[in-house]
């Protein structure tokens, strides 16, 4: 049987006051909703100062939205496949676990160091090296004889989905114009939601007449598709400034020991506890050395924003306790509810379709509603579902978890959107990959603190009633999420006093 947590886990100078004034009254409404970083760094490009148009523009929205649809209906799919791999290959479900592991450990460790590569080398070459190494990876997962094959191909592909991912919205930034930056985040989250909700069905209709490694060989065909649209994003020269590759090293040490020591915390606490030790030394070793930084590793300069550390705080939040929810309601479905995995499926399945319709219409009310308003409503409305499945009386049947996580669905989709666009506004546009890495990082994070605490419920309490106390534990982190995006306001009262 699969860890939780794996599949927790496998779910971007004016002059300083009367250019600051008019910046802000032109600026839209998640700049004033950020601090002052929002609008003194105006978005500069020499391809495209207003973003990209006609033809090359949809081209190259296109390849952003297409790359990040590669990376997760691929890991949608794995997740699936990972029975039919453990008995092709002649391994336990255990160790079969490892093809996950692998992938999500390497995509953990790259996000930060591939943001930072691409703010050196330029977005556009990253983006497209890490689709290349995507795609190459998926070739050699599809050819894989044995499992230490396919689990080294998968840490590649985990390298090149962490380009992705964490370059993706940051090019989405110079492809469209600031104003038409919360509908391409729309678009992005819209395209996100879909592959997580076919995901699984594309999987199960490829197996039923297919063996697994088609599953892999799918992705070659749209990978080429993508390199070739690549062509269309704005190719801006990087800073060209060179990586420090001790501080590359310890962020590695600080992620992988952190993604293991949460994995092994049930069954080996001893070297959990070791792990998790290993993770805060590096970690505290890691700030100590890029603190004095302009452009440190760990974006601490955009840590210091407020705007910016709310987003976080608020993303890591909401992530784990959708987390929780996405892994408590199957259990809770077929122990408590005697649903079959099908029904559980299909009273999954309208989660993830309402996000992918609230997604887009989060983006376009974005560029009206301060987002922090948008990023409460969103964490209440999740909040609410989640206490609702916990503790609505169901009586034996699940037709009321229907609408419940319907509601689910839009709060994510009405928090997300908005939450990210703040985040990128609230970055100047040279340091847009770090915002994109850090904004994955979080994403990461808030799963797998989801994750672990499933499973640490999972063995302290039965597998009837762990279901519902996740639930509830699950709307306190997203109603938190909501609450803490309402900070996000002072800023903005302390900005427009007189």
């Amino acid at each position: 049987m699969n860890h939780p947590v794996h599949l927790a886990l496998s779910r971007h100078r004016l002059p300083p006051f009367q250019a600051t004034l008019t910046a802000l009254k032109k600026s839209p409404p998640a700049a004033q909703d950020g601090d002052r970083e929002a609008v003194r760094s105006p978005l500069q490009t020499d391809d495209a100062p207003s973003g990209l148009q006609g033809p090359r523009r949809n081209a190259a929205i296109a390849a952003v939205l297409a790359a990040m649809v590669l990376a997760v209906l691929d890991g949608a799919i794995t997740n699936v496949a990972l029975p039919s791999m453990a008995r092709s290959l002649q391994v336990t479900s255990g160790m079969a676990v490892w093809i996950i592991t692998a992938y999500q450990t390497a995509l953990v460790m790259c996000l930060l160091p591939c943001a930072a590569l691409g703010e050196s080398l330029g977005y556009r070459r990253v983006f497209t090296m890490g689709v290349a190494l995507f795609t190459a990876a998926s070739a050699l997962c599809a050819l894989a004889p044995s499992l230490p094959w396919l689990v080294a191909a998968r840490f590649l592909q985990g390298l090149g989905g962490a380009a992705i991912m964490a370059l993706g919205i940051a090019l989405l930034r110079m492809v469209v114009p600031p104003r038409e930056l919360g509908a391409a985040i729309g678009w992005n989250a819209l395209a996100v939601a879909l592959s997580s909700a076919a995901g699984p069905t594309i999987g199960a209709v490829l197996l039923s007449g297919a063996s697994w490694p088609w599953l892999f060989a799918l992705n070659l065909p749209l990978g080429g598709l993508v390199l070739l649209a690549c062509r269309a994003l704005p190719d801006l020269a990087g800073t060209a400034r060179p990586l420090d590759r001790f501080s590359v090293a310890l962020n590695a040490a600080v992620f992988a020991s952190l993604v293991v020591g949460a994995e092994v915390l049930v069954e080996q606490p001893v070297l959990a506890a070791a792990l998790l030790t290993a993770a805060a030394l590096s970690l505290a070793a890691l700030i100590r050395r890029e603190t004095p930084k302009a452009a440190p590793l760990i974006p601490l300069d955009l840590l210091r924003a407020p705007s910016f550390r709310i987003s976080v705080m608020a993303s890591v939040c909401c992530f784990a306790g959708m987390t929780m929810g996405l892994l408590a309601l199957p259990f809770y479905l077929q122990h408590s509810l005697g649903q079959d995995t099908l029904m559980t499926g299909l009273y999954m399945t309208p989660w993830p379709l309402t996000v992918a319709v609230a997604a887009p219409l989060s983006g376009y009310l974005s560029n009206r509603v301060p987002t922090a308003w948008l990023c409460a409503a969103g964490g209440t409305c999740l909040a609410l579902g989640l206490a609702a499945a916990s503790l609505w009386p169901l009586h034996g049947s699940a037709l009321p978890l229907v609408p419940i996580t319907m509601l689910c669905g839009l709060g994510f989709g009405l928090f997300q959107v908005p939450n990210n666009r703040n985040m990128f506004l609230s970055a100047p546009p040279e340091r847009a990959g770090a915002a994109g890495g850090m904004q994955g990082t979080a994403r990461l994070a808030g799963q797998t603190a989801g994750g672990v605490v499933m499973s640490l419920l999972f063995t302290v309490a039965s597998v009837e009633s762990a279901p519902r106390v996740g639930l509830g534990i699950g709307a306190v982190l997203t109603l938190a999420a909501g609450l803490v995006s309402v900070l996000r306001v002072k800023p903005l009262m302390e900005t427009s006093a007189p």
